[in-house]
């Protein structure tokens, strides 16, 4: 007998396939003596629309909800049906005997593979493969570790508890605010109250007021230094009263100052903790402007594709122990140009006893992401694959340099009983930032705090301290007043959203603890696997809109806001939810328990909806028609282009307007707009710069670079797929929305 094996993607399935001896290639599968490997792409099953349990649910009403199925129906995936028949033809095959799941090791990687089984009805023994890497060397281990399927049961009753729920609440509470305010409004668990989160900070920032604030600075020419002034009441630097500030200028200027105090105290730091999915995509945003997807994208490709890093959706910033025995092997794989010099240094020398790094209580699923064993082609990556790769690869080597020692040199000086601070620090030993020294060919402007995390510490612009000391008189130095404004917090961008959604804690209106913790323990709104996802998703349902690299509402969030019910925009629900359902995977809590109170949360808030008072207008309608429906049509603004929607939900007729495209303008090298439609497309950048495409395409033929046939071409085509596409097709987008909003 032989043993299938059902991997997520082809990728995978391909390099299993090849170190499990499977060369015989066959419609959806590879096959070998022992083994028959198949894949999905991605979700091959899902939960059935309403319409299969009903014909009526097609139409949408409100005297039809809530919807509440006594046992989900399973659909195939209309776009991957026939690898989904490809798969069940194997399963269903008499000489296979054993299944072994394959597919990512985690929750919704559990529900890929048991939704497959379950809707082709197989009933094999099943055992599963659970690894971290997909490296032939890291496929031989976890074969040789398998573990028997039933161990996962209770993580695929959690996944399934999650896919169910989001269906009950998702789609009632979608359909009741689209029919009662005759719009496409989607809400979710995870969506909401990240818009929100969004919404009570616009709020912060447009009902603040600045305040002037004023300090002094007292600067001596030899030796060189530079003194700030502190309040001897309240220790702060800067006062809120100006009269008394300039009086003080008045009064100490070419003034003596004498040496009070010299204090010399030894710090050190060490390195940042390795990156979990949701720090590189914060980090890949502020320095790369990659956007959350984009980052995931290019992971998965270094983790699928070449194989050099590890499983990029984990939530752990740590190691296991088992892996400490690997270290060494990864740094020599990773031993190669830039980091040649680096790594040897690692290789040259034992590892200390104790990593900080290393924790198996803080390690779920996934430990952190780290190199593999695989040897290393940087020739064969793209420049954004380098850029992701040398974020986690010197992030890897910083945590095995020892700690950055300096010393924190603060002198106090006496002007006319005024005191005034110099500090600065004097640098014994540069550590793990050798990591990211510029002659290493790394990044050297990296900015991190006293704990390692990227905010404050600037490496440079650090002041030198001459040598002075207590009782040194400074004669006659120059003082001047220095001025600034308090400022609000900053609009969100990708970076900063994140960071909120995976530490919601702030934004909570409760104030229980239990629930703090519980959001802190289960990682916030959504998983490192979803959140990036769910941003794309706000963003095409035209909720949220970029200025620059801030993010705002927009007038339909807004209004949603309103109308949603409470419970629904408050992080404390996913709270809840994140808690049960890992009681449930841990065994200690039934599925049937928490799918009970599901169903009456569904009921409840269908009806709260329904008793809404509110209303829903749309203030973005143009005088251009619909060439469908006839009716006006909406003017919005996706991630990265206008458009003009169907304000007929039942319609769907959207066209693109204008794309931000990335061809650069010739006068300021902004990226720009590509307007209009066929041969009277024009490209226009916010300088003023404009240029037909055809012209453009025959300056960049002359040039020998820039947008090619292909490029267009690839344009046009998405394009016309977005025009025919259905954007408020609303049940597509709410089912759609509803997968985002996982865990």
């Amino acid at each position: 007998m032989k043993t299938l094996i059902i991997a997520e993607k082809p990728s995978v399935a391909r390099d299993i396939a090849r170190v499990m001896k499977c060369p015989k290639s066959g419609n959806g599968y590879m096959e070998g003596t022992d083994y028959i490997v198949t894949w999905g792409l991605g979700h091959l099953v899902e939960l059935a629309d309403p319409e299969e349990y009903n014909p009526n649910y097609k139409q949408w009403r409100l005297d039809d909800l809530p919807m509440l199925p006594d046992q989900f129906k399973l659909t195939v995936i209309p776009q991957t049906a026939r690898q989904y028949g490809a798969v069940k033809a194997q399963l269903n095959r008499k000489d296979v005997g054993e299944v072994i799941i394959a597919t990512d090791a985690g929750r919704e990687g559990e529900l890929v593979a048991r939704l497959i089984l379950k809707k082709a009805g197989c009933q094999k023994p099943v055992k599963r493969l659970w690894i971290s890497s997909v490296t032939d060397k890291a496929i031989r281990e976890g074969f040789a570790h398998l573990k028997n399927g039933k161990e996962y049961d209770n993580l695929y009753d959690a996944a399934m508890c999650r896919a169910e729920a989001d269906w009950l609440v998702g789609i009632n509470a979608t359909r009741a605010l689209t029919c009662k305010y005759n719009a496409q409004l989607s809400c979710g668990r995870v969506q909401t109250p990240t818009l929100a989160m969004i919404d009570k900070r616009e709020k912060i920032i447009r009902s603040f007021v600045p305040q002037s604030y004023y300090g002094l600075q007292a600067k001596s020419i030899y030796p060189a230094v530079s003194f700030t002034w502190q309040d001897k009441a309240s220790g702060s630097s800067h006062s809120f009263d100006r009269k008394n500030i300039e009086k003080l200028e008045n009064i100490l200027q070419d003034k003596d100052a004498l040496i009070e105090e010299v204090r010399r105290i030894p710090k050190k730091t060490m390195a940042p903790l390795l990156y979990d999915l949701t720090e590189l995509q914060r980090d890949a945003n502020k320095r790369y402007n990659y956007t959350a997807k984009e980052t995931l994208n290019i992971m998965q490709r270094l983790y699928e594709n070449h194989k050099v890093l590890t499983y990029p959706r984990t939530d752990s910033r740590y190691l296991s122990q088992d892996i400490v025995s690997t270290i060494k092997e990864r740094l020599k794989a990773c031993s190669i140009g830039p980091y040649r010099q680096l790594a040897s240094q690692l290789i040259s020398h034992p590892l200390p006893p104790k990593l900080f790094f290393v924790d198996n209580s803080k390690v779920s699923d996934h430990h952190a992401i780290i190199p593999t064993e695989q040897f290393v082609q940087l020739d064969h990556m793209s420049i954004d694959e380098r850029r992701i790769y040398d974020l986690v690869v010197r992030r890897f080597f910083a945590v095995m340099y020892p700690p950055y020692e300096y010393e924190q040199i603060s002198i106090t000086a006496k002007i006319y009983n005024e005191r005034f601070i110099a500090r600065g620090n004097t640098v014994k030993s540069i550590g793990w930032k050798m990591a990211y020294n510029i002659e290493t060919g790394g990044i050297n402007d990296m900015n991190f705090d006293e704990e390692g995390e990227n905010e404050t510490e600037t490496f440079a612009k650090i002041q030198q301290l001459p040598p002075l000391k207590k009782g040194d008189v400074l004669a006659r130095l120059n003082i001047s007043i220095t001025q600034g404004k308090t400022k609000p917090p900053a609009p969100f961008n990708e970076a900063t959203l994140l960071s909120a959604m995976e530490n919601p804690v702030a934004y909570m209106e409760s104030g229980n603890r239990e629930m703090a913790r519980t959001l802190g323990e289960t990682g916030g709104l959504g998983t490192v696997a979803t959140r990036a996802d769910i941003i794309e998703k706000l963003f095409s349902s035209f909720l949220l809109e970029k200025r620059g690299k801030d993010i705002f509402l927009t007038s339909k969030a807004r209004q949603l806001l309103d109308l949603v019910p409470d419970d629904l925009k408050k992080p404390e629900l996913t709270a809840d939810w994140e808690l049960k359902l890992s009681r449930i995977s841990k065994g200690n809590l039934k599925r049937s328990v928490f799918m009970t109170d599901i169903r009456n949360y569904s009921r409840q808030l269908t009806e709260q909806i329904k008793a809404g008072e509110g209303s829903f207008r749309h203030d973005n309608l143009t005088n251009t028609k619909c060439p469908v429906c006839g009716k006006r049509m909406l003017a919005v603004k996706g991630k990265n282009s206008e458009m003009l929607v169907c304000q007929d939900r039942e319609c769907g007729h959207r066209e693109t307007v204008s794309r931000t495209s990335n061809a650069r303008c010739p006068v300021c090298h902004k990226k720009m707009q590509l307007r209009g439609k066929g041969d009277g497309q024009i490209f226009v950048c916010g300088c003023g710069y404009k240029e037909k495409l055809k012209a453009f395409q025959e300056r960049r033929k002359k040039e020998g670079a820039g947008v090619t046939k292909r490029d267009v071409a690839k344009y046009m085509n998405q394009q016309k797929k977005e025009s025919l596409e259905p954007v408020n097709n609303a049940l597509a987008q709410m089912l759609a929305g509803i997968k985002l909003d996982e865990q």
